[in-house]
């Protein structure tokens, strides 16, 4: 699978994981949550190329996406995903909890989402 097929099952497994959450669907939700998490071992798996392919969604106009991405990037794209994060932590909702316990994470040290 080539990187930019592998960002897209990235993006699309993000999507419907909060869909399936937002439908209270909790064991669909949680296989497409696999599904991403294999996408972005394969994107790590092929290095920094890898990683830049996924930093395309950094920019995504879904914010899950968009939020996502940035937490698995935080090592790689450190300024350009904590603002994204912080953006995030600012809104409402269970994107706002997950990116200020990401951020916190990190500035704990504790994060280990890409440890290199």
């Amino acid at each position: 699978m080539d990187l930019e097929k592998l960002v897209e099952e990235f993006a699309r497994n993000v999507s419907a994981q909060t869909a399936a959450i937002a439908r209270g669907d909790a064991k669909t939700g949680n296989k497409h949550a696999d599904r991403y998490i294999a996408a972005v071992r394969k994107l790590r798996g092929q290095g920094d190329a890898g990683r830049d392919a996924l930093a395309v969604l950094l920019k995504h106009p879904d914010k899950d996406v968009s939020t996502m991405a940035a937490a698995y990037l935080l090592r790689h794209r450190t300024a350009e995903s904590k603002a994204v994060l912080e953006e995030a932590a600012r809104g409402e909702g269970l994107i706002a909890f997950e990116a200020a316990q990401v951020l916190k994470n990190w500035e704990l040290g504790v994060w280990a989402l890409d440890p290199g």
